[in-house]
């Protein structure tokens, strides 16, 4: 008997076969390749909300909010990943000349799924604390207001702060700004998930 083995890949073939296609996403983990499933409503909503309340906080300064086509490289890792949301206040830095890989992010959203939550607390954090640009680590929940903000020490320990409930606002220091749960959440019905 013999025992199948899965295909591994380098990060550069990936890469090339992920710009090629235009139907499906990818991630790639240390030569391992997975298909990304669609969002939910909620999900795509809360994405939108967040994204477009750190866009307004941040439109008169150097900073740059980028929605989930945005890749980004782990190098220490090898993975290349598309998280919900990717913020940064200093210029951008790029994979290659392509530009469609950032490898300078200060700011990482992802919104929790029931089947990526998980992951995204576990391995997904695991690689991304790999990153030396980032400065946090943001999951938001699409089932109840609930935003974790995990936050680099100046020692490299992680510290968590989570705000739950509709009233208050989340303040994201990476980036100096702060938005409110109610915008956030705005408009989702967490009784239809």
């Amino acid at each position: 008997m013999s025992l199948k083995t899965r295909p591994s890949y380098q990060f550069e073939d990936y890469l090339a076969t992920e710009r090629a296609q235009t139907q499906v996403k990818h991630e790639y983990v240390d030569g391992e390749v997975f298909a990304m499933t669609g969002a939910s409503f909620n999900h795509n909503l809360i994405v939108l909300n967040l994204g477009s309340e750190l866009r307004a906080e941040l439109k008169d300064r150097p900073c740059h909010v980028l929605p989930s086509d945005m890749r980004v490289r782990i190098q220490a890792a090898n993975a290349g990943t598309y998280p919900d949301l990717v913020a940064l206040c200093e210029a951008p830095r790029f994979h290659d000349q392509r530009r469609d890989v950032l490898i300078n992010p200060a700011l990482l959203v992802e919104v929790l799924s029931r089947s990526t939550e998980a992951y995204d607390r576990g391995g997904k954090f695991a690689i991304y604390r790999r990153l030396p640009s980032l400065k946090e680590y943001v999951l938001v929940n699409r089932d109840r207001p609930l935003v974790e903000v995990y936050a680099r020490q100046s020692d490299g320990r992680w510290l968590l702060d989570a705000m739950e409930g509709m009233d208050g606002e989340v303040r994201f220091e990476s980036i100096a700004c702060a938005v409110a749960m109610r915008e956030i959440y705005d408009k989702v019905d967490f009784e239809a998930e």
